[in-house]
């Protein structure tokens, strides 16, 4: 049995928003601290090696950057006082690692984070990159998981599903595959169901108002007029009421 999980409808989901506790890739522990320790390990060399005198780095240039930060009021001093790390690399981990707790993302979605924090490209790139290779990043997964949680849990059609995967970035040739695992008549099936659920609360209504809550309805999801006419149409006629001229688009 296939595991279906709700996903949230809020535009906070770009960003921050809490999770729905399921997500495209296995996040695990495990699989957090692989990237934490490869990336976290590559930092530290960079900051123990540092650089020539020449290059502002090293002995000296660090006690001069410690005197010259001490009494400063800047961000990155505001930082180190609670406890942050001032190398990028390892604030954009530390910042994808929270991000992805309990809810899955899109490499855009990170990415637009990382700019949003002013991580420099450079170290929001190796992050990334680090967080694909070992899994935690998988736009592929998450568009699959994406449309099989919102077509079953809401029932939205595959128009509907390719606008909400545009908008978190997922490239088009991913979204494409993705959609593609529902076919029309599984989302014709779909439409009825919907209609069936929302016919009662119609009953009472004359005709053309039935018609157009319904079929509106399902264009909200996203389904296209012909379809939507025929299923509202089928359903109207099982329920005894004349649907002479209902074959115009409404």
């Amino acid at each position: 049995m296939t595991r279906r999980t709700e996903w949230p409808d809020s535009p906070a989901e770009h960003g921050g928003d809490a999770g729905s506790g399921y997500g495209p890739t296995d996040t695990s522990a495990a699989a957090r601290g692989a990237a934490a320790d490869d990336v976290g390990a590559r930092s530290g060399r960079r900051s123990r090696e540092g650089a020539a005198p020449g290059g502002g780095f090293g002995e000296g240039a660090g006690r001069r950057a410690r005197s010259g930060t001490r009494g400063s009021g800047s961000p990155s001093s505001s930082r180190a006082e609670k406890g942050e790390p001032r190398d990028p690399v390892e604030q954009a981990r530390n910042i994808c690692l929270r991000l992805l707790t309990g809810t899955p993302r899109t490499r855009k979605q990170l990415a637009d984070a990382l700019r949003k924090r002013e991580i420099p490209d450079e170290a929001a790139e190796e992050v990334l990159a680090r967080f694909e290779d070992v899994g935690l990043i998988d736009d592929a997964a998450f568009a699959g998981a994406w449309v099989e949680s919102r077509h079953h849990g809401r029932g939205l059609a595959r128009r509907a599903l390719v606008r909400e995967l545009r908008t978190k970035g997922v490239d088009s040739a991913v979204i494409d595959e993705a959609v593609g695992q529902l076919d029309a008549d599984q989302e014709e099936e779909t439409a009825r169901e919907l209609v069936a659920r929302k016919l009662r609360s119609t009953r009472g209504l004359d005709r053309d108002k039935r018609l157009r809550r319904l079929a509106g309805m399902l264009a909200r999801k996203g389904y296209g007029e012909g379809m939507a006419l025929r299923v509202v149409r089928q359903a109207l006629e099982e329920e005894g009421e004349d649907t002479e001229g209902l074959d115009e688009p409404f």
